[in-house]
């Protein structure tokens, strides 16, 4: 290895030698034929010449480096082949010297012993050499196929996949593969008389897992996850296409005997697992939708968890994670404010992004049994919102004296205003059982008060009321799921909703309903098609502004399968359709119950690493 270096850097120097040799011989030429431009001092030559030394002997090093990590594990797969070829030197040794002994004349029972030796010598020698050719593919599988990356104590593992999808819908909803449920559109909407088509690379992922270990007791590693399911300012379909990356996980953990701390970007506590309490066991659905189906219950969110894993039959856990409040209303009035638009200069969204001003962390608690058949879990949310209330920005006509301080009437509207609290959650339970090593079925529920955030279809977690305070709105979300898996194809099935309550009451001052599914909402105008907005620009439908129909359920049930082209050592490769359809129920209004339908079929083509 070392002559090789030296090697490289006698080259590299008569490499630059030439060059400086050459480049004198042009200038002397160019000198005599009168040229204008000047030659480069030999002082400039050799310094250019010492620096691209330098960091060829840098890329020399690190080259090396890399090359005595390799000749450590090739040394040791070494030191196991001579010593499998040592057994079966001496074991060949010992038959032919048995059947040496068994030519010559002995009596018939020692000849029988014999003979018996030299059959279990010649079986041990077989079983030998089959090692030795087990170890031979080894040291070959690792050498060439490595199945991870080590730097300096860590174990870095690559993942991932790359993926070509398609989505058709026959109602528009201007969206990529990921769908908003919630935007499914009603009966007259002009988007619902286009269905829309669009091919996406932006559901390919690349991760990297990172595991260590400072003794048998303590490991300690990391996860970093990231696809391209995010939007710049400039992004588009015209040419480019240029969409942004973007964060899906990124967390570090340590485990201590049973016990295990995460904290980061994670999925939420919430989500279901296949095994335990741990990450990276999330039992997904196996949808192409990347927004995944209606009922699901889950989050990618900040969070700190510890999990106590008490034997191979329970864990528990604890999360504190990243809080957010989702507010639907009509009619109210400006006496209430619970967040604002992201400020750009704070990292966060100031576009279209609407970010609630949280009082405390969402505390999630969750217990997972697995007695011998089957996943069991339980879980709790705690969440406390807040939003601040201004009494005196809505009074009756000429009764503002009942909002004054100190004798001076309240005519600003921010006399006696002040932060109001209201404490949320709620519990739920998931199950999983495996039948003949091939069926899964799963059911999974969550119901509570601010909990809509929590599910696919994003329903809203609060309304309010008249006097500007936040109201909760009762949700309940429910999936059930089947899979088929085989060797080379997987097939399931998913049938999934959610639901949120109305909430409204009547305002004293301008006797309108507010809050949310109030049946005096304004439903008729949800029967007509309005017109596009003037300025004839083609890339406006008309707003069905009169259209006050609030959702009360969602429902879905898609239906799938994957097939697995190749599936080995080089990774897998799949592909696979998917058919949703979609339904969205709204509350009463004085039009009637006006709801959406829609019919959505993907498709998939996936690399995935191995």
């Amino acid at each position: 290895m070392r002559q090789a270096g030296m090697v490289g850097k006698v080259c590299l120097t008569l490499i630059f030698a030439g060059s400086f040799v050459l480049g004198q011989s042009s200038a002397g030429t160019k000198a005599k034929t009168g040229a204008a431009a000047k030659t480069p001092s030999v002082s400039s030559r050799l310094a250019q010449m010492e620096k691209a030394l330098d960091a060829q002997q840098q890329q020399i090093q690190q080259l090396q480096d890399q090359l005595k990590g390799r000749d450590s594990q090739v040394q040791q797969l070494q030191q196991q082949l001579t010593q499998t070829q040592a057994s079966v030197s001496q074991a060949q040794q010992a038959a032919q010297t048995a059947q040496s002994a068994a030519d010559k004349s002995a009596p018939a029972d020692q000849l029988d012993a014999v003979k018996k030796d030299v059959t279990d010598l010649q079986s041990n020698a077989t079983s030998y050499a089959l090692n030795l050719q087990e170890t031979q593919k080894q040291a070959r599988n690792m050498l060439e196929s490595p199945a991870a990356i080590h730097f300096k104590g860590i174990t870095l593992t690559p993942g991932g996949f790359l993926a070509a999808e398609t989505v058709w819908r026959n109602r528009g909803l201007t969206s990529d593969i990921n769908t908003p449920f919630n935007n499914v559109n009603l009966p007259f909407a002009e988007p619902n008389r286009i269905s829309e088509f669009y091919g996406s690379g932006r559901q390919s992922r690349v991760s990297m897992l990172l595991e260590g270990k400072l003794s048998d007791d303590l490991k300690y590693g990391g996860y970093y996850e990231a696809d391209f399911l995010s939007a710049g300012v400039t992004s588009n379909n015209n040419e480019s296409n240029s969409y942004t990356f973007r964060q899906r996980q990124l967390w570090a953990q340590a485990a201590y005997h049973h016990w295990t701390f995460t904290g980061g970007q994670m999925w939420s506590l919430v989500t279901e697992t296949k095994k335990g309490l741990d990450n990276r066991s999330e039992a997904l659905p196996m949808t192409i939708d990347p927004q995944y189906t209606v009922g699901f219950s889950w989050a990618r969110q900040y969070g700190f968890r510890v999990v106590n894993q008490i034997n191979k039959y329970a864990a528990i856990g604890f999360s504190i994670e990243n809080p957010q409040t989702t507010l639907a209303e009509r009619n109210n009035f400006g006496n209430f404010v619970l967040g604002s638009l992201g400020t750009s200069g704070g990292l966060y969204n100031a576009f279209n992004g609407n970010y609630s001003l949280n009082a405390t962390p969402d505390f999630i608690a969750k217990a997972a049994f697995e007695p011998g058949f089957g996943h069991y879990e339980i879980f709790g949310i705690f969440s406390r919102f807040r939003d601040r209330v201004y009494p005196c920005a809505e009074v009756f006509p000429g009764q503002q004296a009942f909002c004054t301080v100190n004798g001076v009437p309240g005519t600003a509207g921010t006399e006696n205003a002040a932060n109001v609290s209201r404490n949320g959650g709620g519990a739920g339970a998931n199950a999983r059982f495996t039948f003949f090593k091939q069926f899964d079925l799963g059911v999974h529920g969550l119901f509570g008060n601010g909990v809509g955030r929590y599910g696919t279809g994003q329903l809203p977690d609060a309304t309010v009321n008249a006097d500007g305070s936040l109201a909760l709105l009762r949700s309940y979300q429910a999936l059930g799921t089947i899979e088929w898996h085989k060797p080379k194809f997987d097939i399931y099935l998913n049938g999934g909703g959610e639901y949120v309550a109305r909430h409204f009451s009547t305002d004293p001052v301008t006797l309108k309903d507010v809050g949310y599914g109030a049946p005096s909402y304004d439903t008729i105008d949800c029967y007509k098609e309005p017109l596009p907005p003037a300025g004839g620009t083609g890339f406006g439908f008309g707003n069905q502004s009169k259209c006050q129909a609030d959702t009360r359920n969602i429902l879905e049930g898609t239906a799938g399968f994957w097939y697995k082209i190749y599936n080995g050592p080089r990774g897998r490769l799949q592909l696979g359709p998917q058919y949703s359809y979609v339904v969205r129920n709204t509350w009463r209004g004085t039009g009637g119950t006006p709801h959406g339908i829609d019919n959505m079929v993907f498709t998939s083509f996936r690399y995935y690493l191995p």
